[in-house]
């Protein structure tokens, strides 16, 4: 089963917020239900990056990287580079 890592916009807090699911459509929905603390104030959020992962593991590694570098470049550089949900 593929696995995604996500970025999420929130143009009411000017913010983004990284994650990894299995199903992309549906962790959506929960994020601008609210049904997630970190991003309960930014709602409503919309996807603007995705990339698919053949296993969590690699998934999860890069959602790791990209929290990790704290960078708002780095992310602006995903978004930009054609990958865009």
């Amino acid at each position: 089963m593929p696995y995604y890592v996500y970025i999420l916009d929130s143009h009411t807090s000017d913010k983004y917020y990284t994650g990894s699911t299995a199903n992309i459509a549906e962790r959506l929905k929960r994020h601008n239900a609210g049904a997630t603390t970190s991003t309960k104030a930014g709602k409503p959020w919309k996807i603007v990056f995705t990339r698919e992962f053949g296993p969590k593991s690699e998934a999860l590694k890069f959602e790791f990287y990209i929290k990790n570098m704290k960078s708002r470049k780095l992310i602006l550089e995903l978004i930009h580079s054609g990958n865009a949900g």
